[in-house]
């Protein structure tokens, strides 16, 4: 039996809202959506499981039969998922009623179900959110009821406002497989038994690295499973270290070269460290302008020589703080309050 698992894959989201590529990133993820289908359909997968958040919010009537025709064309493969708390199933969603293609379960129920697949061998379990936030551990006690089959559970939670997971207890269950949505960074909880496989696409800048699905394999009553990236783009947090010599257009093109080799199609948070000219300021507002940079961040210093401005400025209220911070104790908070103080002083001075 082979599987693919995905979670978190947000229809309708649109990232980066008034930047150039929001509109190209809300049709991405659909397009990333439609990719998966293909791969399973590449891959011959059995099943292809979803553990929550399929849209970013309610899904339109629309939305559904789009997703269902897409599901209709897996003729050789079943689909099973749950509904995270995105899309939540409220009174009014249009989930309810909704006519699936024969090959779609949706384990709709707020407790768990399962649904056993003879030809498989395998039984999956899951639930599904009827509210935005649960704050019950609802997957502490579960345990699978099959024996000698291969049982997976779709579980979409893992913080303290949806679904507290013990990671420990869950694994120590005795499922072959958790398939777990809802944390959008991929990660291998346990090898070949437990994982998130992150969102599809990285919705913002903080879902950095590679992004895509877990492909896995129940033979002879040993799972395996792997993560594959799939996705169009990735956020990257970009630092980059300036020195005496950097001017701000010099700057502008060491950016330009590192984002040309580490790919023009990512989407880039630029922090900016080291030691600057203390004549030097960075117009950080025209750095938007070298591609897909949706923040730039200004940690570097102004290499100030605190000894000959100490000198200088002896007799003054410079010369006092420089005395008064600049020791060898200092930690990183007088060490800021040390060179913000002395660029604010200078500033007035001149």
């Amino acid at each position: 039996m082979k599987f693919i698992h995905i979670a978190d894959v947000h229809l309708g989201a649109v990232p980066d809202v008034g930047y150039p590529w929001s509109e190209e990133r809300k049709t991405e993820i659909w397009d990333s959506f439609r990719n998966i289908i293909r791969i399973a359909k590449a891959e011959q997968a059995d099943l292809l499981l979803i553990a929550g958040d399929l849209f970013h919010r309610q899904p339109l009537l629309k939305e559904l039969k789009e997703v269902n025709y897409l599901f209709s064309t897996l003729t050789e493969t079943r689909v099973v998922f749950i509904i995270g708390n995105h899309d939540y199933l409220k009174p009014d969603s249009f989930y309810h009623g909704f006519k699936w293609n024969e090959n779609v379960i949706c384990l709709e129920n707020q407790d768990c179900q399962r649904i056993h697949f003879p030809d498989l061998n395998t039984t999956v379990y899951g639930l599904s959110y009827h509210t935005r936030e649960i704050t019950n551990a609802l997957y502490d006690e579960l345990v699978p009821e099959d024996d000698g089959v291969c049982t997976i559970l779709l579980a979409h939670g893992g913080d303290e406002k949806h679904i507290p997971i013990n990671k420990r207890q869950l694994c120590q269950a005795g499922f072959d497989y958790v398939a777990l949505g809802h944390i959008h960074k991929p990660q291998i909880l346990e090898a070949n038994r437990m994982a998130y496989s992150g969102a599809l696409e990285p919705l913002d800048k903080n879902d950095t690295g590679p992004h895509g699905y877990m492909i896995g394999e129940y033979r002879k009553r040993t799972l395996t499973a792997r993560f594959i990236p799939s996705a169009v783009r990735e956020y990257i947090h970009l630092k980059v270290e300036t020195d005496e010599t950097q001017t701000d257009y010099s700057l502008q093109e060491k950016i330009q070269a590192y984002m040309k080799k580490l790919g023009g199609h990512n989407i880039y948070k630029i922090i900016i460290t080291g030691y600057r000219d203390p004549d030097i300021q960075y117009e950080l507002k025209s750095y938007e302008k070298l591609g897909n940079i949706v923040e730039v961040a200004d940690m570097s210093k102004p290499a100030y020589d605190f000894a000959k401005l100490g000198k200088k400025y002896a007799d003054s209220v410079v010369g006092r703080y420089i005395q008064r911070l600049n020791t060898d104790s200092m930690d990183e908070v007088q060490s800021k309050a040390l060179y913000y103080g002395i660029q604010a002083m200078l500033e007035t001075t001149r």
